[in-house]
C-alpha cells in the first residue's frame, strides 16, 4: 500500500512538472484562471497556456490575456470586436460568463505582440495556486524530506543495534 501511494505521489508530481515545464519550453506562457468570468470555456482553477502572437493576427472571438486599462492584474477574456481607429487597433472584450462587455470599454493594445490562449488544462491551476503559498510548499517539500530522514535513521539504528552486531569469540 505504501509503495502504491508513493508511486501515485511521484507520478502526480511528474505529471504536474510536465504540464508546467514542457509548454514553457515550447514557448507558451501560463496563467491560472482565478475568477468565474470565463466559466463554460475556462473554469476557475484552469491553467491556460498562451502563445504570444502579432496583434495583427488577432480576430473577433479570440481569447487573449491582457492588462486592462487602469487595472493592475491580468485578465483572460474574449474579443467581441476589433476596429482600426486612427491607425490603432481598438478592441472590446467580454468574459464568456458575463452578461455585459467589460467596463473598461474599448481600448487599444499597446505593442506589436499579444498573448492569445492556445489551450488549457482544467483544475491544474488549483495545484499551482496552492503551491504559491509558503506553508503548502513547506509541507510538500518538508514532509518527504522528513520521511526520508526517518527511514534513513531507522536503517542506521537497525544496523547498529546490539542484536544485529556480529559476536566474535
Amino acid at each position: 500500500m505504501w509503495r502504491l501511494a508513493s508511486a501515485c505521489a511521484i507520478g502526480g508530481a511528474l505529471a504536474l512538472g510536465l504540464c508546467v515545464l514542457v509548454p514553457a519550453l515550447l514557448g507558451f506562457q501560463r496563467y491560472v484562471i482565478t475568477s468565474g468570468s470565463m466559466t463554460g470555456s475556462y473554469d476557475r482553477g484552469s491553467l491556460v497556456f498562451d502563445r504570444v502572437v502579432p496583434t495583427s493576427s488577432l480576430r473577433k472571438g479570440d481569447v487573449i490575456t491582457f492588462r486592462p486599462p487602469g487595472q493592475t492584474g491580468l485578465v483572460t477574456h474574449r474579443i467581441l470586436w476589433m476596429r482600426s481607429v486612427r491607425g490603432q487597433r481598438v478592441l472590446r472584450t467580454q468574459g464568456d460568463a458575463n452578461r455585459e462587455p467589460d467596463l473598461w470599454g474599448p481600448f487599444a493594445l499597446h505593442g506589436s505582440k499579444q498573448a492569445r490562449v492556445a489551450f488549457h488544462i482544467p483544475y491544474v491551476g488549483y495545484v499551482l495556486g496552492a503551491l504559491s503559498e509558503r506553508k503548502v510548499r513547506m509541507v510538500v517539500i518538508g514532509l518527504p524530506a522528513l520521511l526520508i530522514a526517518l527511514v534513513t535513521l531507522a536503517g542506521l539504528w537497525r544496523t547498529s543495534a546490539p542484536e544485529t552486531r556480529e559476536v566474535r569469540p
